[in-house]
């Protein structure tokens, strides 16, 4: 059976690294074929075919796993919006499916489509107020269950595509979502009913009522989006500044609803009801327990609860992972049939994996299964005898000894010191045993992991949950000093959490590894927590020098490489010399919180194991620009800013070493000249410039071939760059000014250039209408390719002695994205 689950995982996760989807012949022949394997493997019945009988049961489930995944994803995206109606609006009728999400000016929420039949039963929908509304009247508060009529327009799912980023649109695959869109401020927009009675509208009016009271109980307290994560699951009151330091000190997992708190509730429920049924309490003439005994109805009760505290997080893949392994284990209760552990695991995961395909995509399913197989393999079987005996009582005490040696030897005290080892040699297990899975996901480990959760998991399990559960669900009067004194004990915590986050030495980054290394180190971490006896354990050790003393990949002297990341309506590129590099604009704001910079830039940034950049050039001061710098210049290293920013700006002030971007600014890098076009020195003295007339227009020329990035200016300034220097602007490759507005690449401007090669960075449908349609003619006219960030995702840039750009949506297609 666990050969089978191994193989059905794999077979899941072959099907999501697809550029297309199977049709239905091939679906078919691939459970044809598993069906085969599983008979084939019924037929061998010799001990020593074994290994064929394995090999055997892992093809049946990779197969099978295969159809399976692609039969659910061709259901999934059968009920996408129509490519034809992407900006049509449309009058939709149906309930608010979420809890709703409030920004500064907005409500993002999902909507469960009752009519029209043509949209999309699920999807994503933010209500905007001011401008952007065309209208000053703010969005109405919304509450999960109601029904609502509502005018919106929608599009496709679309996400931002760049290396080692988030990919939104699995994401809302995943969620069964398949058109995002806003509510039009000029429809009639009304509320129809105030509930509809459904399983799920419940939970989620219920989760809005413990976060309302969170809310009311610690209103302006720092860390009430931790209490109400804890309490119900929702994550999104976290700042991106505490998720920082949970990442850093290894703690993100407490940070939830996870395993080791539904384990936690379950077991107590479980060992409640079992204790009363057992006494047969409040009723011991009807001898309870002959009728049903106590075992069955404890592991059915603590399920229940299990269950309902995962439905609260909104059934998380951690959250899930442990429900179906407590299910499995009550079954097993009922059936008198005792299994195996890693039986218990393996048929959890294979549960997860068949509710769930895209589970495998996500670091979470591979960190919960994998902590969980680590401890296995590092204490199952190994911890029994001396546990045995201090169960036993069997070290030697004296009982009529009343000294405080005998005192130290009491059995009690015995089995906490072997609880106690037994919880070192676990969090050892975790610790070690996820080093090169870690190393894989994130390009970072954890070194003050081990100690902050020493610290962290007892007083958030069994200190802070707990009182953020009661404080929940106890009536006013005593809820809001529970509810503070978890805040409070959270608070003493995080306290010293950042301050372990802030040591020089707190994490280890190295660039992400490539399979043989990472199948290399995971083979030494094998060695390692092998059973004590196992020769040379420290020699696995060795192993784990290629995945953490990996040096950052650079391009060959003289070689120029440069990426335009997929930032939406904003610019952001980074630009790599054999020992430099350089960030050219850094994306837009999205939201207070997230923004190009910790949301694309820094994710690529560590998984390239890149962790300072010589130089930073911020164009101009608009969002879609500056956005990110704030946060970048937070988190990596920084030797010099140029910009064209005023000198009381934030970003101007957090710079290690500033400077105005002005012309004729020069320098060299391996073999690479970079040299500033624009802006002059005396436009600083001018106040009626715009922003975009002084944005710093950069030439990077290498013996291959050159770059021109001229940010967003406009027709004033590439005309005065065309009549002083139209020698300095040929290049091979042009970021299109300005986004491709009406605005900039005049005619006389694109013939000074000459460019091969036109890169539009650029947000899908964005509200702009970038690039206008007579510019881009403009371009397809002198033949130059076109590259566009909103179709193709990231752009990468080699010049050496072969010019070459690729796509990243071409690189790494997948058939979920915009087809």
């Amino acid at each position: 059976m666990r050969c089978a689950i191994l193989g059905l995982i794999g077979g899941v996760a072959w099907l999501q690294a697809q550029a297309v989807l199977p049709d239905a012949g091939v679906q078919l022949a691939c459970a044809l074929s598993a069906a085969s394997a599983v008979l084939a493997g019924a037929r061998v019945e010799r001990q020593a075919l074994a290994f064929l009988r394995a090999g055997l049961a892992v093809t049946a489930g990779a197969l099978a796993g295969f159809a399976w995944a692609a039969f659910i994803a061709q259901g999934a995206l059968s009920n996408e919006l129509a490519k034809s109606e992407e900006g049509s609006d449309f009058d939709v009728v149906g309930t608010v499916d979420s809890l709703p999400s409030r920004q500064d000016n907005s409500i993002r929420f999902n909507f469960a489509v009752e009519s029209p039949s043509d949209v999309p039963p699920r999807i994503v929908l933010s209500w905007y107020s001011g401008a952007r509304a065309g209208s000053g009247a703010p969005p109405p508060d919304l509450l999960p269950g109601e029904r609502w009529r509502l005018k919106v327009r929608l599009q496709r799912p679309h996400g931002n595509a760049n290396p080692y980023g988030f990919d939104y649109e699995l994401w809302l695959l995943e969620q069964g979502i398949r058109a995002t869109g806003y509510v039009r401020a000029e429809g009639r927009n009304e509320r129809l009913s105030g509930f509809v009675a459904t399983p799920h509208n419940a939970i989620e009016r219920a989760r809005h009522a413990i976060r309302e009271r969170i809310n009311a109980a610690l209103p302006d307290a720092r860390y009430a989006g931790v209490i109400a994560a804890l309490a119900m699951g929702d994550q999104r009151g976290i700042s991106q500044q505490d998720w920082q330091v949970f990442s850093r000190t290894g703690i993100s997992h407490l940070v939830s609803i996870s395993g080791l708190h539904i384990t936690m509730i379950a077991g107590l429920v479980a060992w409640l009801v079992g204790w009363l049924w057992g006494k047969s309490l409040f009723m011991p003439e009807w001898q309870l327990r002959l009728l049903l005994p106590a075992a069955r109805l404890a592991v059915s009760a603590g399920f229940l609860a299990a269950w309902g505290y995962v439905a609260l997080a909104g059934f998380g893949v951690l959250a899930q992972r442990t429900l179906y392994m407590l299910a499995v284990v009550a079954l097993a209760v009922w059936l008198d049939r005792l299994s195996a552990i890693s039986h218990v695991l393996a048929l959890a995961a294979g549960v997860v994996v068949i509710l769930d395909p895209w589970a495998v995509m996500w670091p979470g399913f591979w960190l919960s299964f994998g902590a969980v197989a680590a401890i296995l393999y590092a204490t199952v079987g190994r911890m029994s005898l001396a546990g045995a005996a201090a169960s036993a009582g069997a070290l030697p005490v004296a009982a009529a000894d009343a000294s405080l040696g005998s005192w130290r030897d009491a059995p009690w005290l015995t089995r906490m010191r072997e609880n106690l080892r037994l919880a070192a040699v676990t969090q050892l297990a975790v610790t070690v045993g996820l080093v090169p899975l870690t190393m894989l996901l994130f390009s970072q480990v954890s070194i003050v992991s081990p100690l902050a959760n020493a610290i962290a998991i007892p007083v958030v399990s069994l200190l802070v949950t707990p009182l953020a559960l009661a404080g929940s669900v106890l009536p006013d009067p005593l809820a809001a000093p529970v509810l503070r004194c978890a805040h409070w004990l959270l608070e003493a915590l995080l306290d010293l959490l950042q301050w372990l986050s802030a040591q020089p030495l707190a994490v280890w980054s190295a660039p992400t590894p490539g399979w043989p290394t990472f199948a290399f180190a995971l083979a030494g971490t094998a060695w390692m927590l092998a059973p004590r006896g196992w020769p040379l354990r420290w020699l696995g050790l060795a192993c784990w020098l290629p995945l953490l003393s990996a040096r950052t990949e650079s391009p060959p002297p003289g070689v120029l490489r440069a990426i335009a990341f997929d930032v939406g309506q904003g610019m952001a590129i980074l630009i790599e010399t054999n020992q430099h590099r350089l960030l050219y604009d850094t994306g837009p704001a999205y939201t207070p919180e997230t923004n190009g910079g910790n949301r694309v830039i820094l994710p690529y940034l560590r998984a390239r194991g890149i962790n300072m950049l010589d130089g930073m050039i911020v164009t101009h001061s608009d969002s879609d620009h500056a956005g990110g710098a704030l946060a970048i210049l937070r988190d990596i290293r920084t030797g010099w800013v140029l910009s064209s920013l005023p000198a009381g700006h934030p970003i101007v002030q957090a710079a290690p070493q500033h400077a105005h971007c002005v012309a004729g600014q020069k320098w060299e890098w391996d073999g690479i000249r970079f040299e500033m076009l624009h802006p002059s020195a005396a436009s600083y003295d001018d106040p009626s410039l715009k922003p975009n007339a002084r944005g710093c227009t950069l030439r990077i020329a290498t013996r291959y071939g050159s770059m021109l990035l001229p940010a967003d200016i406009e027709a004033p300034q590439e005309a005065a760059l065309v009549a002083a220097m139209p020698e300095k602007l040929h290049a091979g490759v042009l970021l299109v000014p300005h986004h491709g507005s009406g605005t900039s690449s005049t005619p006389a401007f694109l013939a000074a250039v000459q460019p091969l090669h036109g890169i539009f960075q650029l947000g899908y449908r964005n509200r702009y209408h970038h690039p206008r349609a007579d510019v881009l003619q403009r371009y397809v006219e002198r033949g130059v390719a076109i590259w566009r960030t909103d179709q193709s995702g990231a752009i990468s840039i080699d010049i050496g002695a072969e010019q070459q750009l690729s796509a990243y949506r071409q690189q790494r297609a997948r058939y979920w994205h915009g087809r």
